[in-house]
């Protein structure tokens, strides 16, 4: 440690948000999966405007959130002053 650093340490092995303000400005990816499907090219060109996939998910069923292609946790879609958003419903430990 150089001289007049500050050590921080932690009372009872609780962290805030404030400890990790070193990484806040790193950009991340972040995806929300509503579900998936396989169709073959040709369905796929075959779209428009108004077509419906089918997804292998149920409705009500959560969606996966990854942050850079990791599976960290499972939310439901909301709407917010109509637009759409996620809320997290569950955070999936690491395996």
């Amino acid at each position: 440690m150089l001289a007049g650093e500050k050590q921080e340490e932690f009372v009872g092995g609780e962290r805030t948000a404030g400890d990790l303000e070193a990484v806040f400005d790193v950009p991340v990816r972040l995806s929300v999966v509503l579900g998936r499907t396989k169709m073959p090219v040709s369905q796929l060109l075959k779209m428009d405007v108004g077509t419906v996939v089918e997804l292998d998910r149920q409705v009500g069923e959560a969606i996966d959130i990854y942050v850079n292609d990791r599976l960290v946790a499972r939310g439901e879609i909301v709407l917010v002053e109509g637009r759409l958003g996620v809320t997290m419903t569950e955070i999936v430990k690491a395996a």
